[in-house]
Parts: C-alpha cells; structure tokens; sequence
C-alpha cells in the first residue's frame, strides 16, 4: 500500500490528515496501545508533517547560495530583511508566471523561496537580521478588512 493509501485510510479512523485529502489538521492523537514514545513524540515539533520535497528543493537552493556566498554567510553578516523579501518575491513570481526552474542555478524556483525565509527566520533568531521591512498598519487593517469581506 502507498503512503497516500496508508494516510487516507488513517484519515479515515482520524489519526492522520494528508494535505492533498483537503481535510484541516488539527492534532495528531495516539493510537490506544501503541509505543509510549509515541505520546512523547506527539509533544515535539510535528516535523513529519513538513513534505520532504520541499526540503529537498530548498537544499538544492542553499547548496547554490554556499557556492556564490559562502556556507551561512548570513551568520557572519547582518542581512537586511528586504533584500531577502524581495528576492523571495522574485522566485515566487517567476514560478506564478509558470517558471518552475531558475534558469541560472537549475534550482526550483520555490526551493529558492524557501530559502529566503529560512535564512530570514534563521537571521531573526540569531540576531542578524536588519529588520528594514516596509511597515504599514493601514495595510495589515485593510488585508483583514478585505479577507472579512470575502466570507
């Protein structure tokens, strides 16, 4: 049985959700009788549901940036938000465009997108990152204004 098969069916008893099924994830519950690692293990960072594809791609993506840059160059470095975003924004609307791989790395689109943010989380967290975001309350007001309007 496949993986898709074997999540589906769990699906079907509520202890797993496959994100192509289209059903909301909400938790994980242990089965009655399994390992008590298990219950441990569903207290930790729910890891298992990041596709590995994704992760894949992004590697390929950070392996392109540590032969231009430097492995965590952005360590070493203050980075500034924007630069990041905005090349983050570049991928994504390549792909949007119907670009799946950058044309000079070879590397998915989406893959170097993700990069991005992980280097932004990563420099967030350990005190790296210039914070440049163009801020605006009024937008983040009419984002929720419209989003309320679409219900």
């Amino acid at each position: 049985m496949s993986g898709h098969s074997v999540w589906c069916s769990s699906l079907a008893q509520g202890v797993f959700r496959d994100c192509t099924c289209g059903v909301s994830y909400t938790e994980r519950p242990a089965a009655e009788g399994t390992n008590p690692k298990d219950a441990i293990g569903l207290t930790k960072v729910p890891l298992d549901l990041v596709p590995d594809v994704g992760l894949l791609h992004e590697a390929m993506a950070f392996k392109d940036g540590a032969k231009k840059y430097g492995a965590y160059n952005w360590r070493t470095k203050k980075v500034k938000a924007s630069i990041y975003i905005a090349a983050a924004r570049r991928h994504l609307m390549r792909y949007a465009a119907g670009e799946e791989i950058d044309p000079i790395s070879k590397v998915h689109h989406l893959g170097h997108a993700r990069a991005c943010l992980g280097i932004l989380l990563d420099a967030a967290m350990t005190g790296n990152l210039v914070d440049d975001r163009q801020t605006s309350q009024n937008l983040i007001e009419l984002m929720d204004k419209l989003t309320e309007n679409t219900k």
